[in-house]
């Protein structure tokens, strides 16, 4: 049996209310005070609308008249609407090598520029090879010039960290 994780946090309506005395709040806003259950149900009933508990934990409880299939429907939508004006920022990759030539550093910082400006971060990596492991201070000396040169673009989020084999330094778009 599946199981779905995201769960829709449903209000009480109708029969399901079984307290003894709500507030009870207009679909217009206005104020009926408080009645029992039964007849903010008959009231409800008589404007052909549905009675929904809005604060369930208050004291007593308030419910408010509302055609509630509408209600739902309008909050799916705003929903659907947060989800597609969302941002999703990528991590970007770029390898470099200990011993890159200015031309491909540049060749190499303009493509970090182009993922920079669309807004995503960017993994600088350096994978140091046999000896290149006993000067990883030249890497770090290679990163830093990288970043000076996205110095107008990006910021350095993470400084470039010695691990193992590997140099890593992240950057993020300026705002």
């Amino acid at each position: 049996m599946f199981r779905e994780d995201t769960v829709i946090k449903e209000l009480q309506i109708n029969g399901q209310i079984r307290d003894r005395e709500i507030r009870l709040i207009g679909s217009d806003g206005q104020q009926y005070g408080i009645v029992s259950a039964y007849e903010g149900q008959r009231i409800a009933d008589e404007q052909g609308l549905d009675l929904v508990k809005i604060a369930p934990t208050s004291q007593p409880p308030v419910c408010k008249l509302m055609d509630y299939s509408k209600y739902k429907y309008e909050q799916n939508k705003k929903e659907k609407e947060m989800k597609r004006n969302q941002k999703t920022i990528e991590i970007k990759e770029v390898w470099l090598s200990m011993t890159i030539d200015v031309g491909d550093l540049n060749t190499k910082a303009n493509m970090a520029r182009k993922f920079l400006k669309d807004g995503n971060k960017v993994k600088v990596s350096i994978r140091m090879r046999g000896r290149q492991q006993a000067y990883a201070n030249q890497g770090v000396e290679v990163m830093n010039k990288f970043a000076e040169i996205l110095a107008d673009v990006a910021k350095v989020d993470k400084q470039p960290v010695t691990e193992g084999r590997n140099i890593t330094m992240f950057l993020s778009p300026l705002k």
